[in-house]
This record gives C-alpha cells, structure tokens and sequence, in this order.
C-alpha cells in the first residue's frame, strides 16, 4: 500500500513525470478549511494508505503548521509524518514530486519520510532576480545589496544545496561569476515570474549540462520567499526513479527507538526523535 503524500499548496503538486507516479493530496491552513473538514481529510487518507507524509515548507505561516501539528494530535495518530522543508517553494515542488515517485515503490513510510532530508541535498534550487534587496533567504553582501537597487540588475542566486550569488550582465547576460552546479546528471524546471530573462535555458542549463528543460507555473510563495515578483525560479533535479531508489536504498536504515519505525539519516520523519548517540565502553573496574 503506497504511503499517502501530501502538501500545503496546490502549487507544489507538479505534474507527474510518468503514469505511475502518484497524486499528492493538498491540506491548506485553516484560512481555507475547518477543522472538521481537514480532520475528515486526513482519516480518510490514512483509511485508504495507511501512512501519511506531509511535506511541509519552513516559510508557510505559523497557523499552517499548527493546523498539521493539531490535527495529527486530535486524531492521536503516530501514521503521521510532517516533513519541514527550507527549499524555496518550486525545490519544495521538486522534492515532494521525487517522494510522490517514491512512494511507489517497496519503501517503507519511515525510510520515505526521513528520505526527505537526503534528497534535498540532490535539489540545486534558485532563481535569476530583478533585485536582492529585500532577499531574506540567502546571505547577500553590502554591495551586491547596493547593487540591488539600481536599475537593471540581474542576480543568480543559489539557495541549495549551498547558497551561491553571482551579479549578471545587463539582461542577465554574461557575469561577475558562475553558480557552481551539481556534479551529476539532472534535469531543470524553471517558473517564470515579471522578469525577462532567458539566463536559465541560454545559459545556466548548457553549463550544468541539463539534461531537458520544463516550464512550470510560478508559485504563489515565490515572491514573498524571494523577496521579488521580478524573478525566474528554477530548480536541478535528479529525474530518474531508479537513480532516486538506489540513492535511498544504499543507505543503511536504522529503527527509531522511540516510535519504532524504519528510518535513515540521523532523526526520524515520523516522531523526529534523533537517534541515540553510542555511547562509549566504559573498562570494568
């Protein structure tokens, strides 16, 4: 039985990149759905899968994430997963649609969950910028700040797996620099806000050897996390299910000693318990 995924946006359910690949169910904050109904929601999901992962973003409002927090509590549910994510809003989208692949597969909920964490480092997540003067999310210095101001500017920017900012030439030709791109093979979606710039296709994706390119609707998050509507988001991604299982698998799993259930990396998805330090051999006196 596939684990349910689900999201706090619509926006960050991308179109599946093949048949198989599962839907992702949408909780919205309480601005959008009582609590009666979201609680409905949420059983009738874990009637019919079993476990549910919710992907939640780090910069949804504080009553979003109560709202999960709280129906997860009144229905005194350890099937229950809330993944927190600090990737901009299309790497979120990026990310939940590479768990949506996953879920297909023979991979238990608690691996599923704490696989969010792992992925992230493999999602190369940005956009080109009108200004940074308002940027918020990634360290920006006194003069590319400056520079944010004035007429013309076109940033690079780089929020993971590291964050890189590079000033572009006049329409976002050219440069000061070069965003340092993945190693691997990927494939990039981008999402085009009020900014004209062709930087992402002409450019970036021949540096970083892109395998294919698709577009995707700006989502609604993406100015405010950006600090600009004068934006082109995009995001590098590994495309392949059987790179992504092999990825997940060829970790070592660990069982939670709290909840119990499966898991990789160091903290649980489900009850977010860390995994105990080993401690050292004391010599018998």
């Amino acid at each position: 039985m596939p684990t349910a995924i689900a999201v706090t946006s619509a926006d960050l359910v991308l179109p599946p990149t093949d048949p198989q690949t599962p839907p992702a169910a949408v909780l919205p904050g309480p601005d959008a759905r009582p609590l009666d109904a979201a609680l409905a929601d949420v059983r009738r999901l874990l009637d019919q899968q079993g476990h549910l992962v919710v992907v939640c973003p780090a910069s949804v409002p504080p009553a979003t994430a109560q709202r999960l927090h709280a129906v997860r509590s009144l229905l005194e549910s350890d099937r229950i997963a809330i993944v927190r994510t600090a990737l901009p809003p299309l790497g979120a989208a990026v990310l939940v649609r590479q768990l949506r692949q996953l879920s297909a597969c023979d991979i238990s909920p608690g691996v599923l969950a704490s696989a969010a964490r792992l992925l992230t480092h493999y999602v190369y997540a940005g956009a080109v910028l009108g200004s940074v003067a308002r940027l918020d999310h990634v360290p920006v210095g006194l003069t590319s700040h400056v520079k944010g101001w004035l007429p013309g500017a076109h940033f690079a920017v780089l929020a993971g797996p590291a964050p890189q900012l590079v000033r572009l030439g006049s329409g976002g030709s050219g440069g000061s620099g070069e965003l340092a791109g993945p190693d691997f093979g990927t494939d990039l979606v981008l999402a085009r806000g009020q900014l004209q710039t062709d930087w992402p296709t002409a450019v970036l994706a021949p540096r970083w050897q892109v395998r294919a390119v698709q577009e995707a609707a700006l989502p609604e998050a993406s100015a405010r996390w950006w600090g600009t509507g004068r934006l082109v988001e995009f995001a590098a991604y590994l495309p392949d299910l059987p790179v992504l299982h092999q990825l997940v698998a060829s970790v070592r799993r660990e069982t939670c000693h709290w909840c119990r259930m499966e898991l990789i990396g160091d903290r649980c998805g489900f009850c977010a318990a860390p995994l105990p330090t080993a401690r050292p051999a004391t010599a018998a006196g």
